[in-house]
């Protein structure tokens, strides 16, 4: 496997002083304007349009806009290696595709403040797919600018930094501030002032550095045989060797290099990966229509479950970045797993009792620190598993897995709560999360077999 043993730790005075690095905290904005966009046609669209009676099993249907996310490794290989003519030039490849998509991302949001989805639907889902499609094209360039701006052992580090950004957009700005906007003007007055929040990405993407690329030995020999191979082609028009030989280079060498370091453990590591937030994303979809219907306004959804579950959620990324440096990815992907399946069925509770802030509270409280904690280990184990030579493609290719099965699933969750109830669904997407809790501990096992065999190796 890619990974090593997961034994190399450091102390908490070092793990404390990653957090000090310049480009760990310039990690904070990219984060934001990557989780602004998020709930805008999710979370926030979803109770906007339950607020004007759409159907719940419609805004369940909306979720499908987010397999935009769950695709994106399809146009990853171009954004590892087309320039864009005259931006790449002045900016760089990964700062340039990042200004395009944040431009896509404030035409959707404009878009959308100005349709109304009571009469306009159809017109609403278009729009808010144009912004899932530019912020997931933006996600596939920060993804590799973090993975590219440091060394692997602080990626802990930086996605946690990158999760408290991306709770910020995503909690207090699309969120919290959405709703307060909308309740005391309206959803197009909010929806505007989104598009108008993203400028901080594009002065973020104008101000930071592009990183380095570099390309390991074992990599330019396998694409060197590729060249080798088609410069023996004389056969073929030369447009369509030089075709051939990018494409190769851009999407097929990706895949196969992953396979090659990963071995028998590839297909293992890619279900893990499809599996790991099926839970909480499942539930997700799901959670903003559950407190407007069990009687909760705009303003106490804004205070607890975006304010205060922000506060909760960075929390749980800022310890868990310091357990990936302290403990290693692994031990704090399985704590991070149990959390979140358990933390799960504390809605099912709430749903029960009925409204409570209290309930809400504690419930959001456990949720979101449960989510910091398994999202910094689980964008550190992603981060670990690319080659900085197709750190675009291959971390798309991670991050596209990640929600495909959960976003499928999570379209049919509005008829499942029409069907059995919130309590029943809440049980259901608990569930879901112990397949994860299974697979870690097998790499877990396995990687320390592994280990075992390399040290006893060495010793003969």
């Amino acid at each position: 496997m890619v990974m090593s043993s997961d034994r190399t730790t450091h102390s908490w005075s070092e793990a404390l002083t990653v957090y000090t690095k310049p480009r760990v905290i310039g990690m904070l904005f990219l984060g934001f304007v990557a989780g602004l966009p998020f709930p805008l046609v999710f979370a926030t669209l979803s109770l906007w349009l339950r607020s004007v009676d759409i159907e719940r099993a419609t805004i369940g249907f909306f979720a499908w806009i987010g397999i935009t996310y769950s695709i994106k490794f399809f146009w990853a290989p171009v954004m590892d290696r087309l320039p864009l003519p005259g931006l790449t030039k002045i900016f760089g490849q990964r700062r340039s595709w990042m200004l395009l998509a944040q431009t896509g991302i404030i035409t959707g949001l404009i878009g959308m403040s100005l349709t109304d989805p009571a009469t306009h639907i159809v017109t609403m889902a278009l729009f808010a797919l144009l912004v899932a499609f530019s912020s997931a094209t933006q996600d596939v360039a920060i993804d590799a600018y973090r993975i590219e701006a440091v060394d692997p052992e602080w990626q802990g580090a930086m996605a946690a930094m990158y999760q408290a950004g991306w709770r910020i957009g995503a909690q207090l700005i699309a969120g919290a501030g959405a709703l307060y906007i909308a309740k005391y003007a309206n959803w197009t007055a909010a929806y505007m002032a989104m598009a108008g929040a993203v400028l901080v990405g594009v002065i973020t993407a104008l101000v930071i550095a592009e990183p380095k690329r570099s390309i390991d030995r074992a990599t330019l020999a396998d694409e060197q045989r590729v060249v080798d191979y088609l410069s023996r082609s004389t056969h073929v028009p030369e447009i369509w060797r030089t075709i051939t030989a990018w494409f190769i280079g851009a999407v097929i060498c990706p895949f196969t290099d992953f396979v090659r370091r990963n071995a028998s453990q590839a297909i293992v590591i890619l279900l893990f990966v499809s599996i790991y937030r099926i839970s909480d994303i499942v539930l997700g979809n799901m959670a903003y229509p559950f407190y407007y219907d069990l009687g909760f306004e705009f303003d106490e959804i804004a205070n607890v479950a975006k304010i205060f579950g922000f506060f909760m959620t960075l929390a749980g990324a800022f310890v868990g970045g310091l357990l990936v440096v302290r403990f290693g990815v692994m031990r704090t992907l399985l704590l991070g797993a149990i959390l979140v399946a358990v933390t799960n069925l504390m809605f099912a509770q709430l749903a029960i009792s009925g409204k409570s802030i209290t309930g809400l509270a504690i419930v959001i409280s456990a949720d979101n620190f449960s989510a910091g904690v398994a999202g910094s280990a689980f964008i550190a184990y992603l981060s670990s598993l690319t080659n900085r030579a197709y750190t675009a493609t291959q971390y798309a290719l991670f991050s596209s897995l990640m929600t495909l099965a959960p976003k499928l699933i999570s379209g049919f969750s509005g008829v499942i709560v029409d069907s059995y109830g919130y309590v029943s669904f809440f049980v259901y997407a608990s569930v879901m999360g112990i397949p994860a809790i299974v697979l870690v501990l097998y790499l877990m096992r396995r990687m320390n077999v592994d280990a075992l065999k390399t040290e006893t190796g060495k010793s003969h």
